[in-house]
């Protein structure tokens, strides 16, 4: 199969979503697939791949890391020229949540070809925790979807033309316009949820990477059935990690490993203010990076915690894992704002367990969790101390060990394969 996937952000740019796509994009191709990206050029030296199609873009914040493509005639114009000398194509997929699911939709309508969209965001939650005014920008969203997306104010009620597949050549879309979850939220409600909406009413099947975000979806009218299928972990960093792992604790006090996005969203700050708070005698590690990086170096520095706090910036993929590894606690701080919680999975899938915020994450989990009780400072400053005191007197919570085979990418890329072919399928 030729599976075309668009991205709000370049794969090589920071972020959870751009590690799961550039994992699914790997384990396709060596599945024997034909795999094309579509998203935003990076404003910044990258790798570049083959398989990536860059869209005209402008940098849209200060690191020039992310950006964004305009969705619009022009862009409709250099997408088709470009993707010319890839045809056929068998199927879309769509993981942007923005102009990146804007211009596959309408990519997959003037071409008659099935969508299947993995819904990564809580549109509502992330936008109430980084815009001033979010329902003002919910409104502004709504209302842009509903332009550029096919079906709205400014397609015209076009008809879809059908480009040839190599497996499926002629055959036509049946989209979810008419489908009961499409229809029973009447109006033009404009929050998070109708947003969604609109986008899952273009797409022939809706996934999500848990079972807590389904529900959700389902439960607000974005898709009656939603597959969950997990974004996984790379077999061999994984083989390559526990492997090298030791096969007993290293000597020293606690060590607890944070990573992220330093955004107002993923809770740094709280969560290096609850550090402080619980006077724990323990290593911190932070990587990643972001917008909020100085305001958490002004925190510690005026602070002195006890423990110490090392910020090690972004680390390649593989080096992220061996420090997860070695950690006794990864902590996990954002709440009602992750989809799935990618880190404390990879945590688990070596053994490491976790210091868990928010409660959908913690049943998803399951075991190998300290949770904390509600979404204050102090809340979370006392399971920091739960878990610090269980770590010195040997007594960690394990994970579940079932995990790092559940969680590999292999068996993630099969099942998404096979929702692949459902999509394709149904049309016929």
């Amino acid at each position: 199969m030729h599976v075309v996937m668009f991205a709000d952000q370049h794969l090589e740019s920071l972020g959870g979503a751009q590690v799961s796509m550039r994992l699914q994009k790997r384990f396709l191709e060596r599945a024997g697939h034909v795999v094309t990206v579509v998203a935003p050029h990076l404003h910044r030296d990258a790798p570049h791949d083959p398989a990536y199609l860059d869209l005209p873009s402008i940098a849209i914040t200060p690191d020039r890391e992310y950006a964004l493509s305009w969705p619009g005639t022009r862009t409709d114009r250099f997408l088709d020229a470009e993707m010319g000398a890839r045809l056929p194509v068998d199927v879309v997929h769509v993981q942007a949540d923005f102009w990146g699911a804007f211009i596959g939709h309408r990519y997959a309508a003037r071409h008659g070809l099935p969508v299947v969209h993995t819904m990564h965001n809580r549109v509502d939650v992330g936008i109430e925790a980084t815009a001033p005014f979010p329902g003002l920008v919910l409104r502004a969203l709504n209302a842009w979807a509903r332009r550029v997306l096919p079906g709205g104010a400014s397609a015209g009620g076009k008809s879809r033309r059908t480009a040839p597949t190599s497996e499926n050549a002629g055959a036509p879309l049946r989209d979810r316009r008419e489908s009961p979850s499409s229809t029973k939220v009447a109006g033009r409600a404009a929050d998070g949820w109708a947003f969604l909406r609109q986008l899952a009413r273009l797409s022939r099947v809706v996934t999500a990477p848990s079972g807590h975000f389904a529900r959700r979806l389902e439960s607000h009218g974005v898709a009656d059935a939603v597959d969950v299928i997990w974004n996984g972990i790379d077999d061999d960093v994984l083989d390559a990690a526990l492997s090298a792992e030791a096969p007993e604790r290293r000597p020293g006090r606690p060590r607890f490993i944070w990573l992220g996005r330093m955004s107002p969203e993923k809770r740094l700050l709280p969560f290096l203010e609850a550090v402080v708070a619980s006077g724990i005698d323990a290593e911190v590690e932070i990587v990643g990076g972001g917008a909020q990086l100085r305001a958490a170096r002004r925190l510690v520095e005026r602070s002195s915690p006890t423990a110490s706090v090392l910020f090690s910036g972004r680390l390649p993929y593989a080096e992220t894992l061996r420090r997860l590894a070695d950690a006794d606690a990864v902590v996990q701080t954002s709440i009602g704002f992750e989809t799935q919680g990618m880190t404390v999975f990879e945590a688990a899938s070596l053994g490491t367990p976790a210091v868990v915020s928010d409660p959908d994450i913690a049943t998803e989990l399951g075991s190998g969790i300290w949770a904390v009780r509600d979404a204050t400072v102090p809340a979370l400053a006392e399971a920091l101390r739960r878990a610090a005191d269980d770590i010195a007197a040997d007594a960690a919570v394990a994970p579940d060990p079932s995990i790092a085979e559940r969680f590999r990418q292999s068996s993630r890329t099969a099942a998404m394969v096979d929702v692949y072919a459902r999509a394709v399928s149904a049309g016929r």
